[in-house]
Parts: structure tokens; sequence; C-alpha cells
């Protein structure tokens, strides 16, 4: 050697992890010879491929390899002397500096070396001396475990003896097989969450020790790939993921199935940090492709974080039981058709009372660009049990990516006779103007929108098949204070004080039209169908009875507003609904289903040509109050109460509608002269000269006025000397009488006269 080594204070050993191109890497410390360099890559040691330069420097040298390890690796360089003195010293003869120098700086090397593997073991604290630290015989350590005995010394127990207990006052001490029985982990059964091994049967056998034994399983962090459907039975206390589970199974197939089917009740579960996603987005034609199916609960608390790429993301299930009074904490479901199917599987099963808080249901611009896509949707299966009522959602967040593309992107897809749905605090972003679709007889729900891209022009679709209405939308961001007032349109507070005697045998009503179950020839316009007065109404103290074939409704325009309720005061009343086109051209079936109720069907009767509610609305007050929906083709329509099956007395009636809408209520025109006491006509008249005493008649035409009416007359002229008489010379005329009552002749010039006719 040159110059001799120097032993400095620096570990012998340096670790590094590879970056897959870097081939030399440096080791600080010295060493003698090359072959003192030990070269570990991920544990293992290496005995070539590298070449190590720097053997007999102080300051280290260069470990390089013949090729990079990979990235990621971890790769150590440690010293390592073989432990042998290879000098002897001779008696009498010269003892040399380097030689004496070469043993100590090996002793130094060895002594680090020793320090470096003391310092990783386990050892006493400098403050205690003593002790007894030696490992019993093989036999006696045998399958047995290793701990400390009350003097801490070392000692060995029994599996099933040695106990532990919680650090504080009042633990109780426990074997350890007890202990980490506790709560099970999937990786306690051979579960690795790389992402690349099928973690599946692992998964599986985890669950089903979970329900055998009645645990809590915990899925911890990475991504556990399963290529097979996986199971928690309902018998399990439940499930905690930090990680997600990946599934890469068959289609067709419910990824994690959490709860027992059949007539099996899941009571007071535990869901939490629930992540399942597809390894490929599936087809979406596959309705049996769920992320997450979850069957039967009652009182379970879900935490649903992720679920992306699935036919349906979540599915709840009734199956021949309920799913009912449960909270679900939803989190990111994204690119699913169905984020969340709320669904019952059979005629005893049910899912209802159930409260949603968050949600983020949202689509890519890429993701199926052509397909109908929808956020939550209520279903059943065919035959089963379809009266999912009150679930509550908080503040859901729906981005559809559906708005101007050919294609249906709806928050809500409600297929069954769901009531009290309520939404509170809705998002919609990039979704079509419709809040919801009903396809059945939905009613009572409440969805309220806190933010739009579509504005406030946001509405609930009700299709072909749909029976029932009822249901509104509040738009909080676009004048909420004003929409929340419904606007009375017409009201008939006092049916008895609205009478209208018309003639001797017949009596109409102030604002309302009177109907008959029987119109006789052929009508086909409103005026044929809304008559001023008919005969066999009898009045009451309090209203009037309606008796066979009578009837009475508002006639309202409805070329813009499309949505009507009607609160009657009665007895056992019935709802009927006229329906008329363009031109006031009666509307039949012929043409579609022109309206629907909220809380009755309602079917067309030939005989009258209008539709009628399915029963009396004497449904506990329930159905009293009914919202009527009229398809876009009704222009004009007629909605009020008949008498369909026996008499009753009706009392009030009122009509109301959107605020955001002021509709015309139709009476007292010319077309359509029902509903008003007072009749008016007037007729231009130069009027003779008259002599003193004499009179001139004209007889005025005023369709409605019958003998008895009150009638009076006045002139557009200053008539001063001249009295103008009027009575009723005959139906529909009324006679006006000038009469000179001055001492002289008076010849007013032409103007014009005025009659008006009030009935009682």
């Amino acid at each position: 050697m040159a110059e001799h080594i120097r032993i400095g204070d620096v570990a012998p050993r340096v670790q590094y992890v590879a970056d897959g191109a870097q081939t030399a890497f440096v080791y600080p410390f010295p060493v003698f010879a090359a072959e003192d360099i030990e070269v570990h890559v991920d544990g293992l040691r290496l005995a070539s491929g590298f070449a190590v330069s720097g053997a007999g420097r102080s300051d280290g040298g260069i470990v390089t390899f013949a090729l990079p390890p990979a990235a990621g690796a971890r790769l150590v360089l440690r010293r390592r002397l073989v432990m042998e003195r290879v000098t002897d010293y001779q008696p009498n003869g010269v003892l040399r500096a380097n030689t004496l120098n070469d043993e100590l700086d090996r002793q130094m090397a060895a002594l680090q070396e020793l320090r470096e593997d003391a310092g990783g073991a386990l050892r006493q604290g400098p403050g205690e001396v003593g002790g007894q630290f030696v490992l019993p015989p093989r036999p006696a350590r045998a399958n047995r475990l290793l701990g400390f005995d009350s003097l801490g010394n070392v000692a060995v127990f029994s599996r099933g003896e040695a106990t532990l207990s919680a650090p504080f006052p009042g633990g109780v001490p426990r074997t350890v097989e007890d202990k980490l029985a506790e709560r099970l982990s999937a990786r306690d059964f051979g579960a690795a969450g790389d992402g690349v091994a099928d973690d599946g049967p692992a998964l599986q056998a985890a669950m089903n020790a979970a329900a055998a034994s009645g645990k809590f399983l915990d899925i911890g962090e990475g991504t556990f790939r399963s290529t097979i459907p996986l199971t928690l039975p309902g018998a399990a206390a439940g499930l905690s993921m930090r990680g997600a589970i990946l599934y890469a199974g068959p289609g067709g197939e419910a990824a994690l199935t959490l709860g027992d089917g059949a007539a099996i009740r899941n009571r007071a579960k535990i869901y939490q940090g629930l992540r399942v996603l597809r390894a490929a987005i599936s087809s979406w034609e596959d309705e049996r492709d769920i992320g997450i199916l979850i069957r039967n609960q009652d009182s379970a608390l879900i935490e649903i974080r992720q679920v992306e790429m699935f036919t349906i993301g979540v599915q709840t299930l009734g199956v021949e039981r309920g799913f009912e009074d449960s909270v679900l904490h939803l989190g990111r479901i994204v690119d699913n058709r169905y984020g969340l199917d709320i669904r019952t599987a059979s005629a005893a099963g049910w899912n209802t009372s159930v409260r949603y808080h968050g949600g983020h249901f949202a689509h890519s611009l890429a993701t199926y660009p052509e397909k109908d896509r929808y956020g939550i949707r209520f279903s059943a299966a065919p035959g089963a049990y379809v009266a999912h009522n009150r679930h509550v959602f908080d503040g859901p967040a729906f981005e559809l990516q559906s708005r101007d593309r050919a294609i249906d992107g709806i928050p809500f897809l409600v297929q069954v006779n769901s009531r009290a749905i309520l939404a509170r605090g809705m998002r919609m972003e990039g979704c079509d103007p419709y809040v919801a679709r009903h396809t059945a007889g939905a009613q009572d729900h409440v969805y309220e929108v806190a933010w739009a891209s579509q504005g406030y022009g946001i509405e609930i679709d009700y299709t072909g098949t749909s029976t029932r209405v009822g249901s509104i939308v509040r738009a909080l961001h676009q004048g909420a204070a004003h929409r929340e007032f419904t606007r009375s349109l017409a009201e008939v507070p006092n049916l008895r004080a609205a009478a209208i005697r018309w003639n001797a045998t017949e009596t109409g009503f102030e604002k309302l039209a009177c109907l008959s179950t029987n119109v006789s020839g052929t009508p086909t316009q409103i005026p044929h169908f809304a008559f001023p007065a008919l005969d066999s109404y009898v009045l009451t103290d309090r209203g009037v009875m309606l008796t066979g074939g009578r009837g009475l409704g508002f006639v309202v325009d409805a070329r813009r507003c499309k949505e009507f309720a009607l609160a009657v005061d009665a007895d056992d009343p019935r709802m009927v609904v006229q329906c008329f086109g363009a031109g006031g051209v009666l509307l039949t079936p012929a043409e579609g289903e022109m309206v629907r109720a909220s809380g009755m069907s309602l079917t067309y009767a030939a005989g009258p040509r209008w539709w009628q509610g399915n029963a009396d609305s004497n449904d506990a007050n329930l159905t009293r109050l009914q919202v009527v929906r009229l398809a876009p083709q009704v222009q004009t329509a007629i909605i009020g109460v008949a008498r369909i099956g026996t008499d009753y007395e009706l009392r009030s009636m009122r009509l109301a509608c959107d605020p955001s809408q002021s509709p015309a209520v139709l009476y007292g025109t010319p077309e359509l002269p029902h509903g008003v006491r007072e009749l008016k006509a007037e007729m231009a008249w130069d009027p003779p000269s008259i002599a003193a005493g004499g009179s001139a008649q004209l007889n005025v035409p005023c369709p409605g006025v019958r003998p008895g009416d009150f009638v009076q007359a006045a002139f557009s002229l200053s008539t001063s000397g001249l009295i103008f008489l009027a009575q009723v010379g005959a139906q529909d005329v009324v006679t006006v009488t000038a009469w000179n009552r001055s001492g002289a002749a008076v010849d007013l010039n032409a103007g014009t006269v005025r009659v008006r006719a009030v009935k009682s």
C-alpha cells in the first residue's frame, strides 16, 4: 500500500434504493480487499454481477454492476471481514510499524462490525444489570411463546396460557390468540393488496371467517385484485376498508355483496370506507353487473367512498325482507349507468325509510357518449313491492354530461309508486332539464335544486306510463321566495252564495261552468260542454247538492301552465277533467293520454267525454287536494267535480297553480258566458224626436237575459228631460223605453244605449 489505510468513525454499511438506471454505487467505508464487501439486493446476497474498486483506500470506493438493479430495489453494501489472524510476530524480531498497524486496523474494523450488529439486537438499557436472557433448550421452547417472567427474565409460555392486558386500570388479561382474533384482517388470510396478485380467494376466506365468528373484517391499505365475485355474509359484524377492491372477474356478477338475501334480516351492521373499482368498464347493458350489492339491511350505517365503471354502481335490495331505517354516506360514484339503484326483488320485500348523505354522481365526457345515464333509480323486479316510501337525500351532486347531447342524463329515474322522496340541496351540472323522470305512480316527491347549469328551467318528466303527478321542483337559485308561494288562481268559497238563478228552472254559479254527464248531439267545442246554467242543481243551506248528471268546473287557459291543484269541500267528490286542443276542439284518448292526477288514476268516460277519477276523493282526506298535470297539446281545460255514483253536497272549490305562471280563468266572455251573474249589452241608436209626454222604444239583444232579471238602461249622451227605462221584453232581449217627461219635444243626437241585467 502506498499510504497506510485509516479506519475512521464510519458505519460499515450503506443502503440505496435503485432507480433502474444507475450502475455505480459508492461505499464510504474502507475495506482491505474486494472480498471484504457484501452486496445484497432486496435481502438476497449476490455472489457475482458486480465489480469492487477502491480496496485499501481510507475513503472507500465504488461497486459497479454489470446491469443496473431494478427500479425500487433495495441495495445494501456492507463490510464483512473474515475473522482470522493473518500475521505472527517472531521472538526478538523487528516489530515493524506497518505490520502492527495492519493488525490494529483489522481489529478496529471488526469492532465496528460488531457494534453495527449489536445496534439491531434486543438488549437491556444501560441502567439495568443482571438478568437471565439465555434461551431455553430447543425442545423446551418448541411451539411455545417467548416472553418474560415476573422478574423480567426470558421465559416460554404455552400458547394457550400467555396473556396480555391493556396498560390501563381495569385491564383484563387475555390470551394472545384471543387478542389476535378480536378483529380479522384480510392479510391474515394471505391477501397481498399489491394490485397484481389475485386476492379473491383470500378475501373470500376472510369474509367467511368473519361470518363464522361474527367478527368485524378489516381490509387494509392497498389495491386488492379479485377475479371472483365476493360475498360478506350477514353473520359478520361488518366491514372496514382503507384500500380498494379491483374487480377483474366475469361480467354479470356483483363484485361485492353485503348481507344475506332470502327472508333474512341483517340488523345494525356497519360497513365503512367501501371502495370497489372495475378493472375495465362494463358494457352498461347487463344490469347484473353491479359494483356493491347490499341486501336486507335494517338500521345499518353504510359508508361508500368510491364505486366506478359498473352498469349499476350500488344497489340496495329488499329480498323477501325489508331494506329500511338505515343511513348511507355516499362518495364518488362515477361512470356507472345507474349510480344508485334502490330496488325490491319480491312482493314480500320492501325498500323504505332510508337517509342518504352526499354523493357525487358523475361521468366523464368520453364515457359512452351515446348512452343514457341516471344518477339514482327507484326500481322493482316484476311482481315485486313497488311502494318505496320516505327516502331522504341531502346534498347529492350530479354531473351526467348529457346536456346538448341526444341522450338522457337525469338525476332521478323513478319506476315505482313511491311517496315522500325528498332531495335537498341538489346540484345539477351538465344534466337534462329534468330533475326526475316518473314512469309509474310516484307522487309527493320534492326535489330542491340549490344550483343547476340549466338555470331555473327545471321540471319533472312524466312519461306516457306514469299514473300519478303531484311532485314539485324547488329551484332555490332563481326567485326561491317567490316560487315557494302557491298562486291562488280562482276560488268559490261559498257555493250557496255563488248560486245564480238563471231562469225558472236552471241554476248557474259564479266563475264556474255547469257540466253535464250526458251532453246531447255531437259536441266538439268548449261552449258545447261549459254551460252557463242547467237544471237539477239542488241548493242547500251551505252549498249545492250535485244530483245525477251534474258537475261544476273551472275553465282555464292551459297553453303555458300545465299543472293545477284543485281543492274542494264536499262529502264524496269525484274529480273530472276535460281537455281541448287548438281552436277549443275536444281532445280524446285517440290523441293520447291527456291528463294525470296526483292521488288517483283517471279513466276516460265516453259519455261525458272527460277523464274522471277512478274513485271518490274520500281517502281520509288524503286525496281531496288533487294535482292535475296536463299533456303539452292541451290548450284549454275544464277542471272540476261531478256526480258519478251518488248525490253529494259541494260547498266550496279552489284552484291553484305554480306562482311562476298566471293563466287566465275563462268565464263571462262572449264565447263562454258562464260564471257571471251580470250581463251587459249595448246598441247604437239615434232616437226620433219625442213629443212632450211621449216615448220611443228599442229592443237590445242581450243573450242570457230572462224574464225576472233585474235590468237597467242608460244612454251615452246627456238625456235632460228624458228617462230611460228597461225591462225584459222577451228571452235574450231587453226593451229600452225613452220617456220624455219634459213639457217640450226632445230630439237627441245619435248615441249608444247600454243595458245591464243582474240575476238573482
